[in-house]
Formats: C-alpha cells, structure tokens, sequence
C-alpha cells in the first residue's frame, strides 16, 4: 500500500482519472491518504479524514511512507481556522485555506516530509470541541464564498463541503456528502425546536437529500447556494427573498452537538 500527503493548497479530487472528469471534492494541504489504485496520471486515494475515495493528479501529492501515514492518522489533527494564511515551503511561499492540517504540529511548527516549517496562525486545539455558538460564528466567515461543486475552501465551496468544513475547525468529523450528514445525530419533530448551529437537511422531487445549511439564528440559515448566504428558513424549507420563492424543501434538521 502507497501513502501520500496533500502538500499544495488546494487539490482536487474528481471521478475519474482525467483533469476534465467532474470534481466531486477538495483535498487541502495536510490531507493524508492511501492509495487504491493508479492510473497512467491519476492515482485513486482514500482520504483518511472522511473515508472519501477520489482520484487525484499524481503530480499534486507528497508521497510518504506507512509509518508516516499511521503516525499522523492516529494523532488529534490540529485544523488551521484563518480564512486564509502564507508559509514559507520548499523556499517558496505557499498559501494555505481554512481546515488546512498541520502534521506533527507543536509550539508554532509543523514538519511535512523533512522540513520544519513556522505557523503563525490560528489552529484549533485538538481536544476541545467547538459549542453551537462558535460553529455559528465561523460559518459566517464563509459568507459570500461562492459556489464551486465539490469545493472545499473560501474560494469557492458547495453545501456539505460548508457544513464538513465549519464542523471540523470545531474538532467534530461528519461525512463528505450532505445525505451522509443526514445520517447522523438527532432529529427534531418541530423546527421551533433546533438550535443556531444545527443542520437542515433537503431533498429534491425523488426524496433524495441533495442540500445541507447551518442554522444561524430564528428562522435564519446559513448556506452555499450561489454563493454563502443567509436565507429564511420555516417548516416548508428555505425562502429566498430576492426571487419570493423556496429554493429548497425541507426534509429534516439534525443536532449533531
């Protein structure tokens, strides 16, 4: 078995083996993985952090080897929570996202492949999980990110990306996709009963859970839908009031704290 480690800022994880097949996620620097199956450009991984399985670039990875990936699978992963910050790699700066993981990190430093590389930034602090208020308070740093299918960064996001990225700078782990989210946790029989900080979940005409938001306040949700916005939310679903119509029907809301 391979093992590699994400080394560049933003990488992206598609379908198939081919830089025109769909991205379906992000990888982001410190990501490690294993590798299930290569192609003649592309190798399949599944990402360590969500049981994700995609295909990467094979030019987009550090390869390390199965000591270094048990090493910083089992240790507490501490998650940058700056919306954007620069490290000096390589010689070279390198920009780094929010939810970026920083192996081996300790005092200011973190070490990937055999450099030592300074962090002046904010992290999390791996044993201490975030409250409703706090995921509250960091989705709305998200706001106005725009839309991006599979995405996974300020640049550009998609719903379940949103809500998996908030959740893990609050040190709590939820799947990829919001029907895996939906999965999880508590439900309430009435909307008046969630709190800021819950998920909502939606589904389209078949009843497929295809939408994920982040409750902000009474009757307030926070989402990616164009870009990260804030809309109203009642028992039918999300109301956007720039068209005067629902964008999306509500299924269910989950407390997963």
């Amino acid at each position: 078995m391979k093992y590699g480690i994400i080394d560049l800022s933003v990488v992206p994880g598609r379908a198939d083996p081919s830089d025109k097949s769909e991205m379906t996620t992000q990888l982001l620097f410190g990501d490690v993985f294993s590798v299930l199956e290569e192609a003649k450009t592309f190798i399949k991984v599944l990402v360590h952090y969500d049981n994700y399985e995609c295909w990467i670039c094979k030019k987009q990875y550090l390869p390390i080897n199965s000591s270094e990936y048990t090493q910083i699978a089992n240790s507490p992963y501490h998650c940058t929570t700056d919306l954007v910050q620069v490290i000096t790699y390589k010689q070279n700066l390198l920009p780094i996202v929010q939810g970026s993981s920083l192996p081996h990190y300790k005092n200011g430093t973190f070490k990937l492949g055999n450099q030592m590389i300074k962090f002046d930034g904010n992290i999390t602090i791996p044993t201490q999980i975030g409250t409703k208020d706090k995921i509250v308070e960091d989705a709305l740093m998200f706001l106005n990110a725009p839309y991006l299918w599979g995405g996974k960064s300020p640049f550009g996001i998609d719903c379940s990306g949103f809500s998996q990225l908030v959740y893990k700078i609050n040190n709590i782990v939820i799947p990829r996709d919001a029907y895996q989210q939906a999965e999880l946790g508590e439900s309430y029989s009435f909307v008046e009963e969630a709190q800021p900080g819950d998920l909502a979940f939606f589904d389209n005409k078949e009843g497929r859970i295809t939408h994920v938001g982040i409750l902000v306040g009474k009757s307030k949700i926070i989402h990616a839908s164009g870009k990260v916005r804030i809309d109203t939310l009642d028992h039918n679903g999300i109301y956007n009031p720039e068209t005067n119509s629902y964008s999306h029907k509500l299924r269910i809301i989950k407390n997963l704290v």
